[in-house]
């Protein structure tokens, strides 16, 4: 069924689209039992507002998920793009509903619609949802998906300062990684060699990587687990700078890029890196069935 377009009235002297039918409102107030009535009297689900909106689009962005239940057994588009192209599960991951993400996952969602805007991925980094970003990576999101705006989720997860979010997508770069002894190699100024997939650390928008944004926003936590994990404390942006120029002199993160500049990664901390590369993509259960002591364990989770 394809979706059609909401009738348009006009109000007064102004032209005003009337952009929301029965159908969307019950599904975006969660009105279970008036949604159901009006798909049993034919309401159309797949009818879209003048900016493309489904009924669909709006039950996902509440995080309605018995809406979006209803509506996904009667038939709607679950691809269905906006005006800015964004899908029904972009809304979701935007409104942090898991419940909501894995209905329209379990309908063949698209993990990776072909987006140049953000993509599900960004948009759970947005929200800072760690359980929407967990079960996106779990089913194949593309983990260097890159919005025009933002970069890559890495970026966006920075920026807004979305800590679990972070570790969870430097987690599973660690196992799309090179070979484990390339990890050891180190550029002439103390960085990684960057990834050819997968969440980099290293990733850069207009050459400006996680580091930069952890610098600006100030968060020396932020800053301590980019290095950790491997980011490019020498990395330079289009102007020029280093994620040390961006943080006010004296201040603790100015101390904490300063030590780091002077001090690099132990081998303890680079070993950590290689194993977990090594031990593949569902690395930290296999970290945590082996036969070591739990401290160590708990070194090689990040913990």
């Amino acid at each position: 069924m394809e979706p059609r377009t909401a009738d348009g009235c006009f109000l007064g002297d102004v032209g005003f689209w009337v952009e929301r039918t029965p159908v969307h409102e019950a599904a975006q107030r969660g009105e279970t039992r008036q949604l159901q009535q009006l798909i049993e009297s034919g309401a159309c689900v797949n009818q879209v507002t003048v900016d493309s909106i489904t009924p669909l689009h709006a039950a996902s962005l509440q995080g309605q998920a018995q809406c979006v239940q209803l509506l996904l057994a009667a038939g709607a588009q679950v691809d269905a793009r906006n005006i800015d192209g964004s899908t029904p599960l972009c809304d979701a991951c935007a409104s942090g509903s898991v419940e909501c993400v894995k209905l329209l996952l379990s309908y063949g969602a698209k993990v990776n619609p072909p987006l140049y805007t953000a993509s599900p991925l960004h948009e759970a980094c947005m929200s800072g949802s760690s359980e929407c970003v967990r079960l996106l990576i779990d089913v194949g999101a593309n983990l260097e998906a890159h919005d025009c705006h933002f970069g890559t989720p890495l970026h966006v997860a920075c920026a807004r300062e979305h800590l679990d979010c972070v570790k969870v997508l430097l987690n599973a770069a660690l196992s799309s990684w090179r070979k484990p002894q390339e990890l050891l190699l180190r550029d002439a100024e103390g960085g990684f060699e960057g990834a050819a997939a997968g969440a980099n650390v290293n990733a850069a928008k207009l050459h400006e990587t996680a580091l930069h944004h952890a610098a600006k926003v100030k968060n020396v936590d932020l800053i301590e687990m980019l290095v950790q994990f491997g980011g490019d404390i020498y990395a330079r942006d289009n102007r020029g700078r280093k994620p040390s120029d961006y943080a006010r002199s004296s201040s603790a993160p100015a101390r904490c890029l300063e030590h780091y500049e002077k001090t690099p990664l132990t081998l303890s901390q680079l070993c950590r890196v290689s194993l977990r590369r090594a031990t593949g993509v569902r690395g930290l259960e296999k970290i945590a069935k082996l036969n070591i002591p739990a401290r160590l364990i708990e070194y090689l989770s990040y913990n």
